[in-house]
């Protein structure tokens, strides 16, 4: 049932992305979905850093 709740969750984190900006890119939705579920763990440097990483990939 967590998985299921979770995958729910970043469902609508990702049409909220969409909604917004219908021509976002996978890094994009990446990004908001990092920010949205993790983003407030990290200190700005270590968050920037992470960051970064997702647009590369």
């Amino acid at each position: 049932m967590g998985c299921s709740m979770f995958a729910t969750a970043q469902a609508l984190v990702r049409a909220s992305v969409l909604e917004k900006d219908p021509h976002a890119t996978p890094a994009a939705i990446r990004r908001a979905l990092f920010l949205r579920f993790y983003g407030h763990e990290f200190d700005p440097a270590t968050r920037e850093k992470i960051l970064r990483a997702i647009e590369k990939e």
